[in-house]
């Protein structure tokens, strides 16, 4: 994994981003979480990009 695409229409844009998470919980248990996000944003009025959907787990089936 490695990387962040930007793609741009008019005021859309879809945004991928790879994200790893790694660390310990307070129960002392190692967390190793990573995927591949697929985000949509709408650019304002203001000139500011605001989510319009935010999906941290992409095309992943969570059913696993």
């Amino acid at each position: 994994m490695s990387g962040t695409s930007i793609y741009v229409a008019g005021d859309i844009a879809q945004i991928i981003v790879d994200w790893s998470i790694q660390g310990t919980t307070p129960e002392g248990y190692e967390i190793d979480l990573k995927g591949t996000a697929t985000d949509v944003a709408r650019l304002g009025e203001d000139g500011r990009w605001r989510y319009v959907v935010d999906n941290p787990f992409g095309t992943a089936d969570m059913r696993e």
